[in-house]
């Protein structure tokens, strides 16, 4: 095991004991925890049936009247504990989420994935390169970096790693890659956040649709002018202003009893029949979302209270300015909502604070004042949820290294030890440079390494686009369109031959291509539908025709003759193998090298398989 493997099984070991210390520190909380919620639970019984004793105690003896204190002490004990008791349920509820936070990150150390989404709904086999580069589906990049707690995040960081670049500002993109690289930097030092972040949506996913639904709806809600009217607003101070007044004068035997009273009675009927059929429309529309905004409650909170010092998160930071008081609004009018959903609360509330009024108005200023946020800070929130499972990705990869990312108008590409990501502690680095508008043709057996080479070149360009760390001891490389072709597949439902398919691919890549944009290419074996001589020829055509273009290349081969191109156009096409050695076994180096396979093994497997005694 070379010296730079051996740091990364150091650095995965401490961080997985880190991991399990606090997954068991956890657990013992929880037990302490719910110790406490059984001795809670007792005691209110308890409190609760020292209350009742003593109100009946005061029925059966004579100058009880200490027994009615005793119950309301008893009482008031009661609630106290009943108080205790949610607090206490919240914190079980807090590190139950923790618990399965530590839990996921020690299975996936331990390279168990199946409990993160693997983000089948994004797989698409016409993207110029995710279905190639195993970026989404089972086992997939995405599935080992997605913690995203909505489903907002989720596609947001599918959205960022499945970006074709190239098409803006070769300096804006330069600068929006580095400043990404200090985000996910930052993210990637700061454990206690992101396990706090994770644990917000690691048993319920928020549903981004149903909010921004939801929100919409709320948005698109009107009313009556009547609400909106400022001499509404006077009169409900003017008229409970003198309804406490009557209260006070009445009390005092200045104005008669029942004068207070109807005025109760007017407040209630004004106010209930005013505001009482908009009530059930705001109730109606904030219940639909009140889960959901509870979840990104949460976040704000945990975002607000967290200093940040990468400019993009410091930006994000500010969009949010806001938001954490409006989704406290919406909190407030549902808990009103809740204070008279009662028949009592309905008439008590309606009585002396002209309820139903007072919600729709605040409805309505709730309106008036975040509506043309909203969309802005869901945005915003599911960026950064994006964000936290990129730098979760960060953390957890430790033997991975930021790219250095040039600013130049053409393929740079220079790897020192590059190696496949999937791959951990087995993995073999190779040195590759891919210099522009050159081509490289890439020979070897089966199994040899060919198409994992590939894809560790495609595979550590995307995360290096997205600011991630990048699996290699050095990796340089600009910013340019990448297209892949190394996994077509036929389609017998739309009659589509796997070598239509193949035909289909590359007039796809072709189509991508511009003159003013720099691309790479990787091919994976061109047009291996067809026989071998008729093989060679379209590879030919193709690589002829591509080369003239703005097009660099990296092509995978087991058509010997292709590699003569190197002869034909010497400094342009370069040939690079994977050898093998064959014996009485077949040894496979996985190491690339300058020059042509010699050495196949199709044949040597074949007649394994046919003859299995053969020593």
């Amino acid at each position: 095991m070379s010296s730079g493997l051996i740091y990364v099984y150091i650095m995965n070991k401490r961080l997985r004991e880190s991991y399990q210390q606090k997954a068991e520190e956890t657990s013992k909380l929880l037990v302490s925890l719910r110790n406490r919620s059984r001795v809670f639970i007792l005691s209110e019984i308890g409190s609760f049936l020292v209350a009742i004793g003593f109100v009946v105690l005061y029925t059966l003896i004579d100058n009880a009247a200490w027994t009615l204190l005793c119950a309301l002490a008893a009482l008031l004990f009661y609630l106290y504990i009943r108080r205790r008791d949610v607090l206490n349920d919240r914190k079980i509820k807090t590190a139950e989420a923790l618990l399965r936070v530590y839990q996921n990150e020690i299975d996936y150390l331990n390279g168990y994935f199946s409990g993160f989404d693997a983000g089948e709904q994004y797989v698409n086999p016409q993207h110029p390169y995710t279905f190639d580069m195993d970026v989404f589906g089972t086992g997939s990049l995405f599935q080992r970096m997605n913690r995203t707690i909505s489903t907002g995040g989720s596609d947001q960081l599918a959205a960022c790693l499945s970006t074709e670049w190239g098409s803006a500002k070769r300096e804006e993109l330069v600068g929006q890659i580095r400043q990404r690289m200090a985000s996910v930097d930052e993210l990637g030092k700061a454990e206690l956040f992101l396990s706090e972040f994770k644990s917000l949506g690691v048993k319920e996913r928020i549903n981004t649709e149903e909010v921004l639904k939801a929100l919409t709806d709320v948005h698109c809600q009107s009313f009556p002018k009547f609400f909106h009217s400022s001499l509404l607003r006077y009169f409900c101070y003017a008229d409970l202003l003198g309804f406490y007044v009557s209260i006070v004068l009445s009390i005092v035997g200045l104005v008669p009893f029942l004068l207070p009273v109807w005025w109760g009675i007017f407040n209630f009927m004004f106010s209930f029949l005013c505001g009482h059929k908009h009530m059930r429309v705001i109730s109606e529309l904030i219940a639909k979302v009140h889960t959901q905004v509870d979840g990104y409650l949460r976040v704000l909170k945990l975002v607000n209270k967290t200093e940040f010092k990468s400019a993009e998160l410091q930006a994000l930071k500010k969009k949010l300015a806001g938001a954490e008081e409006s989704f406290e609004q919406l909190e407030l009018i549902l808990q009103k909502i809740d204070n008279r959903s009662n028949e009592v609360g309905v008439f008590v509330f309606n009585s002396f604070a002209l309820i139903d009024i007072a919600i729709v108005r605040l409805f309505l200023r709730w309106q008036h004042t975040y509506e043309q946020r909203t969309n802005e800070w869901i945005d915003s929130l599911n960026l950064f949820d994006a964000l936290v499972s990129m730098g979760n990705f960060r953390l957890n990869e430790d033997r991975a290294v930021q790219a250095e990312i040039s600013e130049e108008n053409k393929v740079v590409y220079d790897a020192k030890n590059l190696y496949h990501p999937f791959l951990g502690e087995k993995a073999v680095a190779n040195d590759f440079t891919i210099h522009d508008h050159e081509y490289y043709i890439v020979t070897g057996a089966n199994m040899a390494g060919k198409s994992t080479f590939l894809r560790s070149l495609g595979i550590n360009y995307l995360l290096a686009m997205n600011g991630l760390p990048v699996f290699a001891k050095q990796l340089k490389v600009s910013v340019f369109h990448l297209f892949t072709s190394m996994r077509t597949t036929d389609d017998l439902t739309h009659g589509i031959s796997y070598f239509n398919a193949e035909l289909l691919r590359l007039k796809k890549l072709l189509g991508s291509l511009r003159d003013d944009v720099p691309s790479l290419i990787i091919l994976d074996e061109i047009l291996k539908g067809t026989n071998s001589l008729d093989k060679l020829n379209g590879s030919r055509l193709f690589l002829q025709y591509i080369a003239e273009r703005n097009v660099t290349g990296v092509i995978a081969t087991h058509d010997l003759e292709l590699s003569k191109m190197e002869e034909e156009y010497a400094g342009r096409f370069h040939n690079y193998c994977f050898e093998i050695e064959l014996g009485e076994d077949i040894t496979y180096s996985y190491k690339i090298t300058k020059g042509v396979a010699r050495n196949q093994n199709a044949t040597f497997l074949l007649k394994g398989i046919l003859n299995p005694n053969r020593i």
